[in-house]
């Protein structure tokens, strides 16, 4: 069964990439980047190389004031530099499979069910990233995307690390296990995750900061894993959360499951 379920924002629309990080990396990676706006004064520190290489692409440079680029971001902090770009196109699922293939690699995926935080989303983009996951997956609705403050968050990891978003979740599980993949949900009465084996063809599901994963999402997985916890907080941020998950999923990838 086809793995084609992603869908793109549409190419007249327009986006921005905030923070000097985010926008080298995006300048970098090749992204094509309608304009860069810097605030106007003198460039200093980072901003010195980000605004030589714009010029040396040919991408027009607009020198305006703090309060246009606060405005232009809603509020976050943009550190004096903003990248409009087109729209993302988000992956598909094909497309994360096949970097794995690629790479000689067994795919490792994170899934995420309904995360409505972007901050959160972008930090698991970035820890994935690091991990060594081949992807990010997302739900098409009640569920945060790749907007400004997402994209800041990741610190230019969406320039490497494919995001695909699915009509169905549920159904998008069920194609992975079809391809070999086991699922592991993150819950907090799943077992430890030193006990459990996260070597492998791997997908790994985090739930809503609120609610966790859904019940039907639940019931699509093959087992939950758990975070040991010892202090009087019985839970973790979700990023924070798939992060740890993503590590040990990393150590034994790597360095053996004992």
């Amino acid at each position: 069964m086809p793995l084609r379920q992603s869908t793109t924002s549409s190419s007249a629309e327009m986006d921005v990439i905030i923070g000097r990080n985010p926008v080298l990396e995006a300048i970098k990676s090749g992204r094509t980047i309608d304009r860069l706006f810097v605030k106007e004064g003198k460039a200093e520190g980072s901003l010195i190389p980000i605004i030589k290489k714009a010029k040396e692409l040919k991408i027009p440079v607009v020198y305006t004031k703090r309060a246009r680029l606060d405005e232009m971001c809603g509020g976050e902090n943009h550190q004096g530099v903003i990248a409009a770009v087109s729209a993302y196109s988000y992956a598909l699922v094909e497309d994360i499979l096949k970097a794995a293939e690629e790479k000689g690699e067994p795919p490792f995926v994170v899934i995420c069910d309904k995360l409505t935080d972007p901050h959160n989303l972008g930090a698991i983009v970035r820890t994935a990233n690091c991990a060594g996951a081949h992807g990010v997956i997302i739900p098409e609705r009640s569920s945060a995307g790749l907007n400004a403050a997402a994209v800041k968050a990741a610190a230019g990891a969406v320039e490497y690390t494919p995001v695909a978003r699915v009509k169905n979740l549920a159904r998008t599980i069920d194609m992975l296990k079809e391809q070999g993949l086991w699922i592991a949900c993150a819950d907090m009465g799943g077992k430890v995750m030193y006990e459990a084996d996260l070597t492998g063809a791997l997908g790994i599901v985090v739930g809503s900061e609120g609610d966790g994963v859904s019940r039907l999402v639940r019931e699509k997985c093959d087992f939950t894993v758990s975070v040991p916890m010892s202090g009087r907080i019985n839970s973790l941020n979700a990023s924070v959360a798939a992060g740890v998950l993503m590590y040990e999923a990393y150590r034994q990838r790597n360095y053996g499951k004992e």
